[in-house]
Formats: structure tokens, sequence, C-alpha cells
């Protein structure tokens, strides 16, 4: 289960931003494409986080859906699950986005 460890160092990154001080919200950027499962970010970041001050934190998080360009037939195009193919069939694709994972914000009262 890698989202322990991403959840882990979500925390850890936090905590030597602000120390001990208490956390209000933090807001995640997790990409539909980049393999992360967010409903078990959410389950293990409340594990880690006990005893820290981000223990009674929110946690939101964004979903933004991935978008590709294909090399073969120049079409931009979203894509919502993680099969890699133009709709003219190509797997000859530049990920343009969707594969983030970051902090975007620490609210600190």
């Amino acid at each position: 289960m890698h989202e322990l460890a991403i959840a882990e160092s979500v925390v850890d990154a936090i905590v030597d931003k602000v120390g001990d001080s208490q956390v209000a919200s933090v807001r995640l950027e997790i990409g539909m494409l980049s393999g992360v499962v967010t409903d078990s970010i959410r389950f293990c970041f409340e594990i880690v986080a006990q005893g820290t001050g981000l223990e009674d934190a929110r946690l939101d998080i964004d979903e933004p859906p991935g978008r590709a360009y294909c090399r073969k037939c120049g079409e931009e195009f979203a894509l919502d699950e993680p099969i890699m193919l133009c709709p003219c069939g190509s797997a000859d694709l530049d990920i343009l986005s969707g594969q983030q994972l970051r902090i975007i914000s620490v609210e600190v009262p």
C-alpha cells in the first residue's frame, strides 16, 4: 500500500515546514492518472497525522483529470482512466496532466 508512504511523506513535509503548529487544513492535488487511491490517502493521512499538529486537520483533495497529446494525429484529449490510448488508437502520447501529486496549500490558524 504505497498510499501509506505517500501520506507519511506529506505529513513529514508539512511538519518540517510548520513544526508543532496546529494545522487547520491541507489541500492536495492528486491527478486521476497518478495511480494513487484518494480514499486510501484519506484513511492513511488520518492515521499518520495522529500525535502531530495535523491530527485534526481537514484534508481536501483535488483530482484533476488527465490530458494527453497524440503525436500521431495531433489531437489533445482527456484521459479519465489509465488506459493510455488516443481515440485514433495510437499509444504514442505525451501526457500533459493528471499524474501530479503535490501539496497545494496548508492552512495554519
